[in-house]
């Protein structure tokens, strides 16, 4: 059994905060191979989630924050956004179940962001088809701003 507590959340989000992507996950599943992958994701503001699907009809994904906030976005297949959606821990959302096939990213609006997610495993890289080519690989020079409009959707 493994309890998810403050003090759990405090370490993941440190260890986020120590890493140059200012994000960590804390697997709960046992191994990848395992078919039901549930992890914390700490995600700190400035964490640039690279817009990404999941074609697999398996690869579901349900995120429930557990500590602090984060601004959903949701886009068309040529990169405009089509929804936004603010999800708090103390918020009138608190959560998300992302069908398989849409265009999403995160942006953490708070230090200390936490939240659950679920999905099929095992974990496997995104393929091409899966990553946006409208959107900026992660290190790319454009990515920062391309980053701060998201993020300014939920200023």
């Amino acid at each position: 059994m493994k309890l998810i507590d403050i003090n759990l959340l405090d370490d993941v989000s440190a260890e986020a905060v120590a890493s140059p992507r200012q994000r960590k996950n804390h697997n709960l599943h046992p191994h990848n191979e395992f078919p039901a992958h549930r992890l914390l994701n700490a995600v700190e503001p400035g964490s640039y989630i690279v817009p990404h699907r999941h074609l697999d009809a398996l690869k579901d994904e349900t995120m429930v924050v557990l500590r602090g906030s984060f601004g959903l976005v949701i886009f068309d297949d040529v990169g405009t956004v089509v929804r936004t959606e603010r999800i708090a821990a103390d918020g009138e959302v608190l959560g998300v179940d992302i069908p398989h096939g849409t265009w999403h990213s995160l942006v953490s609006l708070a230090p200390g962001s936490v939240f659950l997610e679920a999905k099929a495993g095992p974990y496997a890289l995104l393929t091409e088809a899966e990553r946006a080519r409208w959107a900026p690989a992660e290190g790319d020079a454009e990515a920062p701003a391309y980053y701060a409009r998201l993020a300014a959707l939920f200023a």
